[in-house]
């Protein structure tokens, strides 16, 4: 029977061979070079080597390992993901990191033809980042109780994500250093280790002041962490641990979890800005997208809302 959920596919992955020395090497590689080559951020390289492994584990060596792959091979692992149940998304980043490492193999050449060149990325449907309405936002930053250090430190993360527009991983990252309360900007380093200064509004910066007065240091215990915010055992905080606390505290104000994504409160911070008539190539150095193409993205949000208002309010609706 297929595997469709994500603990199906985890098992299913783990129970393949484990890799070879051989195609661990040819990996490494690969991932040290593209890493000089475009600097990277380590959750492409993460992912990147995640996927090639898994190519490696199911050929098992078969034909020459992951090195020899040639097209009907990659295309019949493509198929058996698919089956199994990988999402067309999913798929399409594998077929990014196998571009990207034959490519390399054929530059270098350890190879003499490219068997990625004539395979076709999956259809990936568009889809529209799910913002919260700003009552929502408000009932999800009031949530956390601010008369406990973890509680003042859960709402000014939570502050932070929506008044700057940071992604996860931005935010869990950001190091004690990057604030200036006096200037009310932010020094973040995105995607590809790109540094941009986002300013904070006043809500945001008091939060911070606070978090920074009464909370850091109880929660620091008096260790030197190197984050601006602090999780268990005085360790910088996960990805999985803000995506939990921000699961409870939406619970805890009425709304249904199910509907906050892991960028959630990028997306609402994007989608309300162009609601009250952001520029589009603001919002872009806002959220530091390289492209606008992916920033426009937002303005399907916008516009889906805008025929909702009118449909509900408009006498011809």
């Amino acid at each position: 029977m297929s595997a469709t959920t994500p603990a199906q596919r985890r098992a299913l992955a783990q129970s393949l061979p484990p890799l070879r020395d051989d195609d661990r090497a040819a990996i490494e590689g690969f991932l040290d070079a593209f890493w000089a080559e475009t600097g990277s951020a380590q959750q492409t390289n993460d992912a990147y080597r995640r996927d090639l492994e898994g190519l490696a584990r199911w050929r098992d060596g078969r034909d020459g390992g992951v090195v020899h792959a040639d097209r009907a091979g990659l295309f019949d692992y493509l198929a058996w993901r698919t089956r199994h149940g990988w999402s067309s998304r999913s798929n399409a980043r594998l077929l990014s990191a196998l571009r990207a490492f034959f490519a390399h193999r054929l530059r270098t050449q350890a190879r003499g033809d490219d068997p990625t060149a004539l395979l076709d990325p999956p259809k990936l449907p568009r889809s529209v980042p799910k913002a919260l309405g700003e009552s929502e936002i408000d009932a999800l930053l009031a949530a956390p109780d601010v008369s406990t250090p973890e509680g003042l430190r859960d709402r000014t993360m939570l502050e932070l994500m929506y008044a700057c527009g940071l992604r996860v991983s931005e935010l869990t990252d950001l190091p004690a250093n990057g604030v200036n309360l006096r200037q009310g900007v932010l020094r973040v380093t995105g995607k590809g280790s790109k540094e941009r200064l986002v300013p904070m509004g006043d809500e945001a910066q008091h939060w911070v002041a606070r978090y920074l007065h009464e909370a850091r240091p109880a929660l620091a215990g008096g260790r030197s962490v190197p984050t601006l915010f602090v999780g268990t055992r005085q360790q910088p905080p996960t990805r999985q641990q803000f995506w939990a606390l921000v699961k409870r505290h939406a619970a805890a104000a009425g709304i249904d979890p199910a509907r906050i994504s892991p960028h959630g409160l990028r997306h609402s911070f994007a989608t309300h800005l162009l609601n009250h008539g952001a520029d589009l190539r603001a919002l872009q150095m806002l959220l530091g997208h390289s492209s606008l193409s992916t920033t426009q993205i937002y303005t399907l949000v916008a516009r889906e809302q805008l025929k909702r208002l009118h449909a509900t309010h408009h006498p011809r609706g």
